[in-house]
């Protein structure tokens, strides 16, 4: 029985990581349950899957919930909340599915006090890579990816040596406008971002899909996951999203990972991994694969994942503040006070000013993201 802790149960990995849970109740016992501001949510979950506590990182949130509940489940509140529940005795593995930076807390936190991480808040690494996979390596603490690139990448990688590997393959959808040029991107709304041809996301990550921003933030993440350089981590779209990522060895061979478009399913695999386990996912049926395409990424048009190779070839705390650029961008184009090209702007602007800090410690970067954040917000009221 695996005791786990769910930092963001009630966005789209979480509930998904619930539903995973909820169909192999001899496998799991969720002890904590962390949300931000999602209280009647939270509320039917604590019902459900009956935790020794419950987090709202909003105070207001926790209020409300405390004033209604009547049952067993302690309910704790705001960012101290947080982090107890990522320390929380018993637990052995937390998934961190907490939207950006503000995951990142918790998680050095949890890896601090020996829990293994199965790790969906990619922001972590391409924040704080170094000191996050330093610290797991102290600790004795493993770090299994959620997403499903990095999954696919995992799962390739098993058996194989290090020195052997040529090439990381990210696969890539493109997203609702691929294809497209940026003049055709200029009156885009927020509804054509969000439909997603192929998965079903949060908001947030769905919009960074379109920019190509979030595939961006995967090559970041997958050269302190895998201990690679950016010149051996490719880009591929795929529209298809059935090949999730591959590897390439030095002898030529390439190896994919195949599956339907099912987040439970690398979700599974982290929670049980090294074991595999029955599921009731969609199996892939090739007779009704017509074929299987791939495109070079138009990193001219969707500059998302051209600035997150020049973040993270830069390193130090550029990629600290090209994430916390982009998520005040994306934030001001959900709520309509930007629009969709709006956001490489405020982006390349802020990492244009930046004074990068090469070997930061997390005070550092603690820093520059709140200085990223305040320049971004003066860049968008221009």
């Amino acid at each position: 029985m695996k005791n786990i802790a769910l930092l963001g149960s009630t966005g789209s990995v979480g509930t998904q990581t619930l539903a995973v849970v909820a169909s192999h109740p001899e496998f799991f016992h969720v002890s904590v349950l962390a949300a931000n501001c999602s209280d009647e949510l939270l509320e039917k979950q604590i019902k459900e899957f009956s935790p020794e506590i419950a987090v709202l990182a909003d105070e207001a949130a926790a209020k409300r919930l405390k004033s209604r509940y009547m049952g067993k489940t302690k309910i704790l509140a705001g960012r101290a909340g947080i982090l107890e529940a990522a320390v929380y005795e018993g637990v052995d593995t937390v998934v961190t599915s907490m939207m950006g930076f503000a995951g990142l807390a918790p998680t050095i936190a949890a890896i601090d006090a020996g829990k293994n991480i199965a790790l969906a808040n990619k922001e972590t690494l391409v924040v704080a890579g170094e000191i996050v996979m330093q610290r797991a390596k102290e600790k004795g603490v493993t770090i299994l990816p959620v997403d499903s690139e990095h999954c696919a990448l995992f799962q390739c990688l098993q058996g194989e040596r290090h020195d052997t590997v040529a090439k990381l393959i990210l696969t890539a959808s493109g997203g609702p406008f691929r294809g497209k040029k940026t003049h055709e991107l200029t009156n885009v709304s927020i509804g054509d971002c969000l439909n997603h041809p192929t998965w079903s996301m949060g908001k947030k990550i769905t919009v960074d899909s379109a920019t190509l921003v979030n595939k961006g933030l995967e090559v970041i993440e997958a050269r302190w996951l895998y201990d690679v350089n950016y010149d051996q981590i490719q880009v591929v779209v795929h529209p298809q999203s059935l090949i999730h990522s591959m590897v390439q060895f030095i002898d030529g061979t390439v190896m994919a990972q195949l599956a339907s478009t099912d987040m439970r399913l690398p979700i599974q695999y982290a929670l049980t991994y090294p074991q595999r386990v029955d599921s009731a996912f969609k199996r892939l049926d090739f007779w009704q694969i017509p074929s299987f395409t791939f495109e070079k990424p138009d990193i001219d048009t969707f500059r998302g994942l051209k600035l997150a190779y020049e973040a993270g070839t830069m390193g130090g705390t550029m990629p600290c503040v090209m994430n916390a650029a982009n998520e005040i961008a994306v934030e001001a184009f959900l709520e309509g006070r930007a629009g969709f090209l709006k956001i490489y702007e405020v982006i390349e602007k802020t990492m244009q000013v930046h004074e990068n800090k090469q070997c930061p410690a997390l005070d550092d970067l603690y820093e520059n993201d709140a200085w990223a954040r305040n320049y971004a917000l003066q860049l968008l009221k221009k």
